[in-house]
């Protein structure tokens, strides 16, 4: 890669994909000035059709099928080594697509809580975060037995990432640790 080419970083979505997702462009509109950024809808991933389903509808199907599905188009799709920023749903699709082969350099996961029920680690660089409220979170020991870089953000819950100053937070580490020098 030369010196003007930028990393390639891609975001995954939580479960809604694109519906409801204003507020992934707090993330693209800093990491675009650093890396090459490619947005995946979870949903479109798993092919899954959210229209007029509830949450936990959504939630049935990507663990039925969905993420799955998800894994094996994600797969398909990106063939290069790359770098990950996940939310929820969006995280395991793209950790366990990491245990399958997909290049990740590194991957950041935002509310993942799912990643609790994983009990193999792909070997990238990896970092979480969690809001410390969040009711899903994995327990002490699953961070333990992971030795995973992990970071818990006060006075927050699951959804912290829809929020801007979550997300100046998030972009700041992927900036500060793969791009320190811009």
């Amino acid at each position: 890669m030369n010196s003007n080419e930028k990393q390639r970083l891609i975001l995954i979505s939580d479960l809604w994909g694109s519906k409801n997702s204003e507020w992934i462009s707090s993330y693209t509109s800093i990491l675009n000035q650093h890396f090459d950024v490619f947005f995946y809808s979870s949903t479109e991933l798993a092919e899954i059709n959210i229209f007029n389903l509830a949450q936990e509808k959504i939630h049935q199907k990507f663990i039925e099928a969905g993420i799955e599905k998800a894994v094996e188009n994600l797969l398909k799709s990106e063939t290069q080594k790359i770098h990950v920023l996940a939310f929820s749903v969006g995280a395991t699709i793209a950790w366990k697509a990491a245990l399958r082969g997909l290049q990740v350099q590194n991957l950041f996961a935002v509310s993942a809580t799912r990643l609790r029920y994983e009990t193999k680690k792909p070997s990238t660089k990896m970092e979480l975060f969690f809001g410390e409220d969040d009711s899903f979170l994995p327990d002490s020991r699953w961070f333990e037995d992971m030795n995973i870089k992990k970071h818990f953000i006060t006075n927050h819950d699951h959804e912290m990432y829809k929020e801007k100053e979550i997300a100046y937070e998030v972009c700041s580490s992927i900036i500060n640790q793969l791009a320190p020098s811009l």
